[in-house]
């Protein structure tokens, strides 16, 4: 954390930015907040079972990250069509016509296919981010070691240095996959908009940290780069993947496409790492968190937007309602 956003205290109290609004979680309850109208803003308490509080070792270091993330992507998800419904419902978001066909299966499957919709388009999306970010980067590397022969014979041979530049070339190349997909998304009108309440979430938390009265003005003046935020954690797992991919053969026991398998079959190690750097850097300010925290910090220029006065209102709802009475949410009081 730079020193521009050293705060009076840190809050575990975190959050994300849903269609037309905000989903803030504290330590006691998880509260979405939608924008039904100019004056009206919907609030609902969010009950879903975390894995973290199932047993115990989802609590210990690095076991932690990975009940984290797990539980992050369930309550995301319910919260996005919680506030999905809502903005439909009070017009916030246009309702397209359905087509004949639409129409046919809503009458024949009404609901259950939606649920079927839903989970077909929920592994399509995890298959489309495995080959994405873990097939398509060695696939390219191999690809270039057969039309360098040199490089070839090293990948086959599991060579130190091909093994060195193989990792730093398929991290740079996910790293631009991921950067390019947020910018091409962020030029959607929708997507600017949800760009825009993530602002304003990260600036109604920094506004509690900084001791503030939670205002419009007094959110509106603060920063929308926090350095806990979703988008620091994805690149610094990203980041973590070529540390990791040094220790991997280049083609591990002759086999070329082992070494993405390997690299899914280690991303619980990665995710536990990448959560424990993320909570340290939150609570304390040196030079090596301010160095390990500047990519994700550069990254939310993309994937924050400045909000206006209605989403910051929205962003005030959810997080009055989030704040425990006995500041169980503070983790350190004091600058970090």
């Amino acid at each position: 954390m730079s020193k521009k956003t050293e705060t009076k205290k840190i809050t575990s109290i975190g959050g994300s930015a849903l269609i037309e609004g905000i989903m803030m979680r504290g330590p006691k309850k998880t509260t979405v907040a939608v924008r039904t109208g100019e004056d009206s803003i919907y609030t609902e308490d969010v009950k879903m079972k975390f894995l973290g509080a199932s047993a115990k070792i989802w609590k210990l270091p690095f076991f932690r990250g990975v009940a984290g993330l797990i539980d992050s992507m369930r309550l995301s998800y319910k919260c996005l069509m919680l506030s999905a419904d809502k903005a439909l419902e009070a017009g916030e978001i246009e309702e397209e016509e359905p087509s004949k066909f639409e129409k046919w299966i809503d009458e024949k499957l009404g609901d259950k296919f939606m649920k079927i919709l839903m989970v077909f388009s929920s592994i399509l999306g995890v298959g489309l981010a495995v080959l994405l970010f873990f097939f398509l980067p060695t696939w390219l590397f191999q690809l270039l070691g057969w039309a360098v022969p040199s490089l070839g014979e090293g990948i086959r041979n599991n060579n130190p240095d091909v093994r060195f530049w193989q990792s730093v070339g398929e991290g740079i190349l996910k790293i631009v996959i991921f950067l390019s997909y947020i910018l091409v998304v962020s030029q959607l009108s929708d997507m600017k908009r949800v760009f825009m309440y993530h602002g304003a979430e990260h600036k109604a938390i920094f506004c509690y940290e900084n001791d503030l009265e939670l205002t419009v003005a007094n959110v509106k003046a603060q920063r929308r780069f926090h350095p806990r935020c979703g988008t620091s954690f994805i690149l610094l797992m990203l980041l973590l993947g070529i540390v990791i991919g040094l220790f991997i053969p280049p083609s591990p026991f002759g086999i070329g496409w082992l070494r993405p398998v390997i690299k899914i079959l280690l991303l619980p190690l990665t995710t536990g790492i990448g959560y424990e750097l993320i909570k340290f850097c939150g609570k304390h300010d040196n030079v090596l968190t301010r160095i390990i925290s500047a990519p994700g910090l550069w990254a939310q220029r993309i994937t924050t937007k400045e909000p206006d006065e209605s989403m910051c209102e929205v962003a005030i709802e959810a997080i009055t309602a989030v704040i425990p009475d006995d500041g169980s949410d503070i983790v350190k009081n004091g600058c970090c």
